[in-house]
C-alpha cells in the first residue's frame, strides 16, 4: 500500500493543527481558572483544596513560597491532637494521620501508636513522610497546584472577587477561600479584621490583656549606659487589664538528631554571631541557673526530634519581639524576618553550646545535636516554614471568643469540634519599673487534669464568613474570626485542617447553587460535612460546666 508524500507544506500545516488541537486541550489554560481557588498551602488550605476537589469543583491550590504543606511538613513532627478529643478529629485529620501510619508500614516500620485507637498517645513522623503524603492526596484529588505565586491584588465587582493577581499570573474562580496563615487575601480583598490583643474588658474574658504567669527574673535589663539589653522588648508594663498590638512569638520547629551516622549533619555556625546579644540570658543565667534556658522537644521516627520554643522556659528559640512586622511586611519584608528568626535561633543554639555560662555537660549536651540530612536538601536541612501561630484575624459574621471555649460551647452551625487548650507563647520581655526583667503574654494551658486535654466547642461556619457587604465568595477557615485567647486555642494544625475542610465542602457547594457562601443553608451544608467524616457532635464524656 502506498503511504502519502508529506510535503513540507503539508508537514507544516500538520504541525500547526497538532499545534493548535494542544493549546486547545492544554492545562495552562486551565490552571488559570478554577471553581475555586486557594490561597495558601497551610494545613487549613491543602485541606480544603482536597475537600472541594472531593465534591467534584474543580480546584488551584496557589502558594506564595515553594513550601507546600505548611508546618506540617515544615518541621512540626508532632500532633498536638494528643491534647484534644481525638474521636471528634476525624475527616482528613484522620486520613492524614492513617496514610502517614500506612507510609511507615509499607516499608516495614511499626510506629509506637495506633491512629485508629484515639488515645492521648503522643503521634509523631518525620518532615518528608508528611510531605509525600500530602502531595499524594492532593494529586488524587485533582488538584492543581502552583508555586511561587504571590499575591499583588485582587479585582472585584462588587463584594465579589473576580479575580488574584500573583506575581505569576492572573486568576480566576467563582469561590476564593484564603488558607494563608496571614490572612492575606481576606485583606487583599477589602475585609475588615485586627491583629490586636483585645483587653479584658471588651469581650469580657479574664485571659485577655496582659498576662504574666511566670516568675520575676531578678536580674537587671540594662546596659552599662541605661538602655535595654538586647532580646528585651519593653520597659514598663503598663496596666495588665488593657489591649495592644504584640504578638505571640514566632519560631522554627527543627528536626535533629543525636544517631552518629550519615544522616546526622553539623547545624551550621550563625553568620556574625555577637555573643553580646545573650547578656541578658547570661545574667539570668548566674542568678537563677540553666534550667530556664531550653528548647523542648518531642521523639520522632528513627531517632530523630522535633525542637520547639519552650513555653515554660524564660528563654527559648523563639525571638519574642521578632514578628511583630510580619503581617504587614511585603514579600521581602518577610523573607528578612524569616532570615533573622534563622540567624537568633542558630546564634541561640550556638550560645548554649560554646558560652562558658553553661557547665561543660549542658555544652556538650546542646553540641550533639545535629539537622537531618533526609529533611530539607533544598534549604540546606534548615526547615522551610517560620512557625506562624497568629496574625491578622477576621471581624467576620461571628466572633469566637473565651466564652464560646468555656461555656456557650454549642453553635447551631457546627463545621468541626475543636478542643485544644487555650494556649499562648510570651509576647514580651519587659523590663519593670524596679528594672527586674519579666516575661508577658504567656497563657499556660487551659486543659482539664490529669488528662491535660482541652475544653470542647463548636466552631461555628459564621466564623469562616466575611461580612456579606465586604465579600461574598470568599472563606476563611485559618485567619477567621475570633478574638486573642480564642486564636490560642483555635491556632492548632488539627484544628485548622478540619476548619479548612469545611470550607472547602462550603465553597464547592456555593459554587454549584450560585450563590454568595453567606446563604449556603446550614441543612445543605451539614450533611455533606458528615459524608467527608467530619464529627459534629461534642464528646459524651464531657460535661458542660466541669469545674476550671
Amino acid at each position: 500500500m502506498l503511504r502519502p508524500t508529506l510535503t513540507p507544506v503539508h508537514l507544516k500545516t500538520l504541525i500547526l493543527a497538532l499545534l493548535i488541537t494542544a493549546l486547545g486541550n492544554s492545562p495552562i489554560r486551565s490552571q488559570t481558572n478554577a471553581d475555586v481557588i486557594i490561597y495558601g498551602s497551610t494545613p487549613g488550605g491543602y485541606c480544603a483544596a482536597i475537600a472541594a476537589a472531593r465534591e467534584g469543583a474543580s480546584v488551584i491550590l496557589l502558594e506564595p513560597t515553594n513550601h507546600i504543606g505548611g508546618m506540617n511538613t515544615g518541621g512540626l513532627c508532632f500532633s498536638d491532637s494528643d491534647q484534644m478529643y481525638r474521636e471528634q478529629l476525624m475527616g482528613l485529620f484522620h486520613e492524614w494521620h492513617l496514610r502517614i501510619q500506612k507510609d511507615y508500614q509499607n516499608r516495614g516500620i511499626t510506629l509506637p501508636y495506633d491512629v485508629n485507637v484515639k488515645n492521648q498517645a503522643t503521634w509523631s513522623y518525620e518532615a518528608h513522610v508528611a510531605s509525600r503524603v500530602t502531595n499524594a492526596m492532593l494529586s488524587e484529588a485533582g488538584v492543581t497546584v502552583l508555586t511561587g505565586r504571590y499575591l499583588q491584588s485582587v479585582t472585584k465587582t462588587g463584594p465579589r472577587i473576580n479575580s488574584l493577581v500573583t506575581s505569576n499570573g492572573t486568576f480566576t474562580a467563582r469561590v476564593f477561600i484564603d488558607g494563608s496563615y496571614e490572612g492575606d487575601l481576606m485583606d487583599a480583598a477589602g475585609v475588615k479584621w485586627r491583629i490586636d490583643r483585645e483587653s479584658r474588658a471588651e469581650y469580657g474574658e479574664s485571659h485577655a490583656g496582659r498576662q504574666y504567669p511566670k516568675k520575676r527574673m531578678e536580674i537587671n535589663g540594662f546596659d552599662e549606659k541605661g538602655n535595654p539589653l538586647p532580646l528585651i522588648t519593653a520597659v514598663g508594663r503598663g496596666p495588665d487589664e488593657i489591649g495592644d498590638d504584640e504578638l505571640m512569638v514566632y519560631s522554627f520547629r527543627i528536626p535533629m538528631t543525636k544517631e552518629k551516622g550519615p544522616n546526622k549533619v553539623p547545624i551550621p555556625a550563625p553568620a556574625h554571631y555577637d555573643p553580646a546579644k545573650f547578656e541578658v540570658i547570661r545574667r539570668y543565667v548566674k542568678r537563677h541557673g540553666q534550667g530556664g534556658v531550653n528548647f523542648s522537644y518531642l521523639p520522632v521516627p528513627n531517632k530523630k526530634i522535633d525542637a520547639n520554643n519552650a513555653i515554660g522556659s524564660q528563654f527559648s528559640i523563639g525571638l519574642i519581639g521578632g514578628a511583630k512586622a510580619w503581617t504587614e511586611a511585603d514579600q521581602a519584608g518577610r523573607a528578612a524576618i524569616v532570615e533573622a528568626h534563622k540567624q537568633y535561633t542558630l546564634e541561640m543554639i550556638h550560645f548554649m553550646k560554646t558560652d562558658p555560662v553553661f557547665n561543660q555537660a549542658r555544652r556538650n549536651e546542646i553540641a550533639a545535636w545535629g539537622l537531618c540530612a533526609d529533611e530539607f536538601a533544598q534549604s540546606g536541612h534548615f526547615p522551610p516554614q517560620l512557625y506562624v501561630r497568629a496574625s491578622r484575624r477576621m471581624r467576620g459574621m461571628y466572633v469566637i471568643k473565651q466564652s464560646d471555649i468555656l461555656d456557650q460551647i454549642t453553635k447551631e452551625d457546627p463545621i468541626m469540634v475543636s478542643s485544644f487548650p487555650i494556649d499562648s507563647h510570651d509576647c514580651r520581655r519587659v523590663i519593670q519599673p524596679d528594672g527586674k526583667v519579666i516575661n508577658e503574654g504567656t497563657i499556660f494551658p487551659v486543659r482539664q487534669m490529669p488528662e491535660r486535654i482541652g475544653y470542647p466547642y463548636h466552631v461555628p461556619y459564621r466564623s469562616i464568613l466575611p461580612q456579606p457587604t465586604e465579600c461574598d465568595n470568599l472563606l476563611v477557615p485559618v485567619a477567621l474570626s475570633c478574638t486573642h485567647v480564642a486564636m490560642s486555642s483555635l491556632r492548632i494544625e488539627a484544628t485548622w485542617m478540619l476548619i479548612g475542610q469545611s470550607a472547602g465542602i462550603a465553597a464547592a457547594l456555593a459554587k454549584t447553587q450560585n450563590i454568595a457562601v453567606q446563604d449556603l443553608p446550614y441543612a445543605t451544608l451539614k450533611p455533606r460535612l458528615q459524608a467527608q467524616g467530619q464529627v459534629l457532635t461534642l464528646p459524651k464524656k464531657f460535661q458542660p460546666g466541669t469545674p476550671r
